[in-house]
């Protein structure tokens, strides 16, 4: 089969005749073409009969206007190219070579419509294209340009400046078709409707947004309950074994008061007595098991388990226990309550009356060490910087400390 077109070996595009690969090499330098035997395409829009050469343009097409039906005419506009340079373009290059005049073979970029160039620089148009828009347009209004550029947009050589010969720049002239109020008035159109689809889709961004934002609170608040919830059964599993020891420290005590009445009765010769039917004594409620998250022991815990050991250490000389947790509610209050005064926030540890008090006994640095004193100068001072005192802390030390000294039963397990 002959060849029915020319096939730009550049960038693949297919012309009809020599005149159009011309004119396609003079706009993009391209000067590697060749004879194909595919032909150029031809589909024609049902609705406006608007011709297309290729998909791309029937897709631009179909976007800008919504046609969507197209009748394929390819096969019938085909026919053998001639490889044959038109003579009338043949002889004006003979007559100018004859003449020695060449400046109708210079090319120079095509004038167009100043106003509406700078029109379609102000909204975002590189300067080439603006005057590609314009120029194969007929130069005619802003929303022909904007609409070439609409169809165009996939054009390899879209932001490459035309070029036409310079004769051809003369003898050009703007060609409008509106009216300067109509032209104003298309402008405004233009520009409203760019500043309508901008609002659009800053709106649209901002409901993303929030709907991100609505997200995350839920996911905040689902965290927060689920922590809170957690710390409620901690705390319910805590009181109970309060209970449960507090209940056998009872058990305890009433079993050693009976130890000891018997033994008074035997020391006295009394005979003992009647064995009477057993109470039934209130069985020691056991511990239900409660899994709970595995966790660090808190501050609270850790205050706690010093007092219980000070307790159970020097549980024979109760005056001392009750004076060591004095003393150390003391420390805690004036700090709290004069967190700026150094001389409640530094002890010296060879103190007497400290050592006497807190210092020998088991479990007492410990617990000021749990309040934030930390021990300095090789050891001598035990000393609370300013930036460190934080007062729910001294506030959870004093609680702690409260509930040791009016609980009889506590540290007595």
């Amino acid at each position: 089969m002959s060849g029915v077109s020319l096939k730009c070996g550049d960038c693949g595009t297919l012309f009809k005749s020599v005149e159009e690969a011309q004119e396609h090499a003079e706009v993009t330098s391209h000067a590697n073409f060749s004879e194909s035997t595919e032909a150029v395409l031809n589909l024609v829009c049902t609705a406006c009969g608007k011709p297309c050469r290729s998909k791309t343009e029937s897709d631009l097409h179909t976007k800008r206007t919504g046609h969507t039906e197209f009748t394929d005419m390819t096969a019938e506009a085909v026919k053998p190219i001639s490889l044959e340079s038109p003579k009338a373009k043949a002889d004006d290059d003979e007559d100018m070579a004859e003449g020695g005049d060449d400046s109708g073979n210079e090319m120079v970029v095509p004038e167009v419509d100043q106003n509406v160039l700078s029109e379609l620089e102000a909204m975002g148009f590189p300067k080439a294209r603006a005057i590609r828009a314009l120029h194969f347009s007929g130069n005619a209004s802003l929303e022909a340009a904007v609409n070439w550029v609409v169809e165009h947009e996939s054009d390899p050589d879209i932001d490459e400046t035309p070029l036409v010969p310079a004769s051809a720049k003369k003898a050009e002239a703007p060609k409008p078709s509106l009216t300067p109020e109509e032209i104003k008035k298309k402008q405004e159109e233009l520009r409203e409707r760019a500043r309508k689809k901008k609002e659009e889709e800053e709106r649209q961004r901002e409901r993303e947004r929030e709907k991100e934002r609505i997200r995350i609170g839920k996911e905040l608040l689902e965290a927060k309950r689920m922590e809170e919830e957690n710390e409620r059964k901690r705390i319910i599993a805590l009181r109970k074994a309060e209970k449960a020891e507090e209940q056998r420290a009872r058990e305890k005590i009433r079993q050693k008061l009976e130890e000891d009445k018997a033994e008074r009765r035997r020391k006295l010769g009394l005979p003992a007595e009647d064995p009477a039917p057993p109470k039934p004594s209130t069985p020691v409620v056991e511990e239900k098991k409660i899994t709970l998250p595995v966790r660090p022991a808190t501050k609270a815990e850790r205050m706690r388990e010093c007092l219980r050991t000070l307790k159970q250490t020097h549980k024979d000389d109760e005056t001392k226990v009750k004076t060591a947790f004095n003393t150390l509610l003391t420390y805690a209050k004036n700090v709290a309550t004069n967190p700026n005064e150094e001389k409640y926030r530094k002890i010296r540890l060879s103190n007497a009356a400290f050592q006497d008090r807190i210092g020998k006994l088991q479990g007492g640095i410990e617990f000021l060490e749990h309040c934030g004193f930390e021990k300095i100068e090789g050891g001598e001072f035990l000393y609370l910087p300013r930036e460190k005192v934080d007062m729910a802390v001294l506030n959870t030390a004093g609680t702690e400390l409260n509930n040791a000294i009016k609980n009889p039963f506590f540290g007595v397990l």
